[in-house]
């Protein structure tokens, strides 16, 4: 049961008690009149509203371990001032404050009781999610997949989209940086598949393309040379599944695991396949892997467009495929941005960062080639394009004398 805020009670009554919620009742907040008006307060501008904590619910559960949760929510709204007391909360301060504090812990009230943990870093999403005028209680409680015990669950906005994407369409491109559960949830999404015997099996693929660095000769059989590409993608899988499972459905080939090359020629029936990294797929690739899509499959395609490790001046599959196929039914694009990184906090302000030097990089560039004209904007656009080498002219190649 969800919890719905009632109007403010003005704080300009004596103190009185409030009776404890009836059971299976979500936290009440105390009406003008009842048991559990508002106290006193310092200011007659200010409001006191009271929740009273529904009785299957352990005040930790609420508060965290050493009140975590509690500290996160004063954080957030300094201007309110939060009293705790057994199975009370109230809440003082300006009305508007009061109001969003409310509603914030009511939300985070039916998300514990829906049996996630809750964490200071679920207090920021909650609090970014009301911003964006959505309900926590919606996101946050609903699980993707529970394996091994514990629940994987969408943790922001655009990650719900993302899952809400893979389960309406055929194919889902997600595209974002890095964290943002991009691969993880489409795991999650596969495994659960598999589970529900809705497809047969899973098929996970790379491109093998090194990321920068030169990896030189790797020592091996095949399958240990491609390896380090898949990497990733099995410590997804280990997460998911039980020890003695994963290797028992590759052994079947339930679960496959291979790089984009060996997609070629293929068709891929009663399969959700998942294409990693495909901004460093090249158009022909993209368009290789998308049509090995077969009956009673689904496909999800993700990758991260600012990190394309793609040599010379090759352009990313990833980027043209969404000119040519956003709009074509049974196909959704979902951009992901900093606001949905689950790793660390400072991913996301990272992520911030050099999104923003890249503008200003961008915006000066710009600049200067509307200052130096035409022909030196072409220069620099040559220039910038990755890979290119100009080559030196003939006339400027030193003489070589004859013998």
């Amino acid at each position: 049961m969800t919890n719905a805020p009632i109007d403010p009670v003005v704080a300009a009554h004596a103190p009185q008690t409030t009776s404890p919620a009836a059971p299976g009742d979500a936290a009440r907040l105390a009406r003008p009149g009842s048991p559990g008006a508002a106290s006193p307060t310092a200011s007659a501008a200010e409001v006191t509203r009271t929740l009273v904590l529904p009785p299957d619910l352990a005040l930790v559960a609420l508060l965290g371990v050493r009140d975590e949760v509690l500290r996160a929510v004063e954080k957030g709204f300094p201007d309110a001032d939060i009293l705790v007391r057994e199975t009370e909360i109230r809440v003082t301060g300006d009305s508007s404050v009061v109001d969003t504090v409310v509603l914030l812990l009511s939300e985070l009230i039916d998300v514990a009781r829906a049996g996630t943990p809750l964490t200071a870093d679920a207090v920021e999403r909650a609090i970014g999610l009301l911003a964006a005028a959505a309900r926590p209680a919606d996101i946050l409680a609903e699980g993707v997949l529970t394996a091994r015990g514990r629940t994987i669950r969408a943790k922001s906005l655009g990650q719900k989209k993302y899952v809400n994407a893979i389960e309406d369409a055929t194919i889902t491109f997600g595209i974002g940086p890095a964290g943002t559960g991009k691969t993880y949830l489409a795991m999650a999404k596969a495994v659960d598949a598999l589970a529900r015997h809705q497809v047969s099996r899973i098929i996970l693929t790379r491109p093998a393309v090194e990321a920068g660095e030169s990896l030189g000769f790797l020592p091996g059989t095949l399958t240990d040379k491609i390896d380090p590409y898949l990497r990733p993608l099995y410590d997804a899988l280990h997460d998911m599944l039980e020890p003695e499972t994963l290797p028992k459905l590759m052994a079947a080939g339930t679960i496959e695991v291979a790089p984009l090359a060996y997609m070629r020629g293929r068709t891929l029936n009663d399969a959700f396949v998942i294409l990693d990294e495909a901004q460093n797929t090249t158009p022909e690739q993209m368009k290789m892997f998308l049509t090995r899509l077969g009956f009673g499959s689904k496909m999800v395609v993700t990758g991260d467009i600012s990190q394309i490790d793609l040599p010379g001046s090759h352009c990313s599959g990833l980027v043209v495929v969404r000119r040519i196929l956003d709009g074509v039914d049974g196909i959704s694009f979902c951009e992901l941005g900093a606001a949905d990184v689950v790793r660390h906090r400072l991913v996301g302000r990272i992520i911030d960062a050099y999104a923003a030097h890249d503008a200003e990089t961008a915006a000066a560039q710009a600049l200067r080639a509307n200052r130096d004209g035409p022909t030196a904007s072409a220069g620099a656009a040559a220039h910038r394009s990755r890979g290119h080498r100009t080559a030196r002219p003939a006339h400027h190649a030193p003489a070589r004398s004859r013998a």
